[in-house]
C-alpha cells in the first residue's frame, strides 16, 4: 500500500492549515526526512518531511487553500509499486467555510466500514434524530427550532452542515413540534452576538471604505482574545519604576562587552535592551514570589517550577509571542542574544510551534511607542502578563525636595483566580524591587 502524506498538526490551536510551497512535483521521486512540503499556519511557517521514500502521486494539497488537519495532501508510492492502489478518501471542497471546517475536522465518517463494525453515532455525526450533522449545524438548528431530519444535507456523506441550516432558514424551514423537547443548553454563560457584517456596512456610505478579508492569524488572535477577556476575571495593578539605576548599569554592561567576528567584521558579543533587563526582573520576581508563577485550571493550581517569560512580537497581519524559557537562570546577555534570533524568525514565521506554545508569564512592551501605561490581555495558559510603557523624566520628590528621575509605569494583569490582588502587589514589588535595584539580577 502507499503511504499516505498528511496535514499534520503543527499548531494546538491548529485546525486547518495551508500549504504554502509544494519542493516536489507529482511523479518526483522522494527519500523519507527530504522536505515535501511548507505548511502556513496562522503563526509560523514550517517545512514538513516525506514519511518514506518512492514516488509522489495523486498530489490533493493546493497550495493557498485551506486543508483540515489530517486530510491526505498526497501519497507516495514505493518503487515497483502499482499505481492507483490507494484507498480513495472523499474530497475536501476548497470552498467550505472554516466554520465546517472547524466543526467536521477530526469527525468524519470513515470512507468505507471495517466488516462487522458499524460506526457509532458519534462517528458520523449523527444527532439523537437521526440526521447526520456536523456540532455547528446541530447547535444553529436548536436555536432556530429546525428539525434536523427534515433538511438534505449537502456536506460529505450526506451531512447537514452550516450553508444548509442557513438555507432552511431562509426558507422558512420545518419548526419542531412542540412535544418534542429541546436539548439542554450547555451551562455557559450566554453568548454576545456580533453585530453581522451586513449591518455593519449599512452603516457607512457606499464606497467609502474597501473590505480587507481576514488571515488564520488574525481571526485566531480575535478568537483567543474574546475567549480570554470573556473567561478569565482580570484584575490590573499599576506602579512606577524608576530606571536611573538600571539605564546606568546598562551603559556598563554594554561598554564592557566583548567583540567577537562575525560574518560582517567584528561586532559586541551582546547589546542589551531595557527589555531584557525588564524579561530577567520579571523571571526573579516570579522565582521570589513562586505562589503567582501559576496557572489556573478548574481542577487545581498547576504551579510552575520555572519562570517562561514569554514576550510580545509584533509581526505583519498580528502578534506572536515567543517565550524565553528558564529566564530566571539565563544571563542578560543570554536573554538578550535569544530575543534577538527569536524575534527575528517570529518576523519571518520561522519558529517552532514548542517556541510560542506554553509560558507562565508574559511581557508587552509598547515604550517604544511612547506609550505610557496600558493594560494587557492575559493569553491563556500564563495567569499573568506585564505591560510596560515608555521611560520618561519625571519630577520625584526625594526628601522633601523636587528631583527629576526617569520614571517608566508598568501595569500588571492578573488572572484573579490564580493570583489575587495582594499576591499580585507582591510580584509587582518584587519586580519593582529589582528594576530600581538592578545589581540583584547580576548575583
Amino acid at each position: 500500500m502507499p503511504t499516505e502524506v498528511i496535514l499534520p498538526k503543527v499548531d494546538m490551536d491548529m485546525a486547518t492549515g495551508q500549504i504554502s510551497r509544494w519542493f516536489a512535483e507529482e511523479g518526483a521521486q522522494v527519500k523519507k526526512g527530504d522536505v515535501l512540503f511548507e505548511i502556513e499556519t496562522d503563526k509560523a511557517a514550517m517545512e514538513i518531511d516525506a514519511p518514506a521514500s518512492g514516488v509522489l502521486r495523486d498530489v490533493t494539497g493546493k497550495e493557498g487553500v485551506d486543508i483540515p488537519v489530517g486530510a491526505p495532501v498526497a501519497w507516495i508510492y514505493a518503487d515497483g509499486e502499482a499505481y492507483g492502489t490507494k484507498q480513495d478518501a472523499a474530497p475536501v471542497s476548497p470552498l467550505a467555510t472554516k466554520h465546517d471546517v472547524l466543526s467536521t475536522a477530526g469527525s468524519e465518517a470513515p470512507p468505507f466500514a471495517l466488516p462487522g463494525i458499524s460506526p457509532t453515532r458519534g462517528e458520523i455525526g449523527q444527532s439523537p434524530s437521526g440526521a447526520r450533522a456536523t456540532p455547528l449545524a446541530r447547535r444553529l438548528a436548536r436555536e432556530a427550532g429546525l428539525t434536523l431530519s427534515a433538511i438534505s444535507g449537502t456536506g460529505p456523506h450526506g451531512r447537514v452542515v452550516k450553508a444548509d441550516i442557513d438555507a432552511a432558514i431562509a426558507k422558512g424551514g420545518a419548526r419542531e413540534a412542540p412535544a418534542v423537547a429541546p436539548e439542554a443548553p450547555a451551562a455557559s454563560a450566554p453568548a454576545v452576538k456580533a453585530m453581522p457584517d451586513d449591518q455593519v456596512l449599512k452603516l457607512f456610505e457606499q464606497g467609502s471604505y474597501e473590505l480587507v478579508p481576514h488571515d488564520n492569524m488574525r481571526k485566531t488572535i480575535a478568537r483567543r482574545l474574546v475567549e480570554a477577556k470573556t473567561t478569565i476575571p482580570h484584575f490590573y495593578l499599576t506602579l512606577d519604576c524608576e530606571l536611573d539605576a538600571l539605564l546606568s548599569l546598562r551603559t556598563q554592561l554594554n561598554a564592557a562587552a566583548p567583540v567577537k567576528k562575525t560574518d560582517k567584521g567584528e561586532a559586541p558579543a551582546y547589546k542589551l535592551s531595557v527589555n531584557d533587563m525588564v524579561i530577567k526582573a520579571m523571571a526573579m520576581a516570579l522565582k521570589a514570589v513562586p505562589d503567582a508563577n501559576a496557572s489556573w485550571t478548574e481542577s487545581a493550581m498547576v504551579k510552575h517550577k520555572h519562570a517562561d517569560v514569554g514576550v510580545a512580537v509584533s509581526i505583519p497581519g498580528g502578534l506572536i509571542t515567543p517565550i524565553i524559557r528558564h529566564a530566571d537562570e539565563k544571563t542578560l546577555s543570554v536573554i538578550s542574544n535569544e530575543m534577538k534570533d527569536l524575534a527575528s524568525r517570529a518576523r519571518s514565521r520561522k519558529l517552532k510551534p514548542e517556541e510560542y506554545q506554553g509560558g507562565t508569564t508574559a511581557v508587552s512592551n509598547l515604550g517604544m511607542f511612547g506609550i505610557k501605561d496600558f493594560a494587557a490581555v492575559i493569553n491563556p495558559p500564563h495567569a499573568t502578563i506585564l505591560a510596560v510603557g515608555a521611560g520618561e523624566e519625571r519630577a520625584v520628590v526625594k526628601n522633601d525636595e523636587i528631583k527629576i528621575a526617569t520614571v517608566m509605569s508598568v501595569t500588571l494583569s492578573t488572572d484573579h483566580r490564580a493570583v489575587d490582588g495582594a499576591l499580585g502587589a507582591e510580584l509587582l514589588v518584587a519586580f519593582k524591587t529589582l528594576i530600581e535595584n538592578p545589581m540583584g539580577m547580576l548575583v
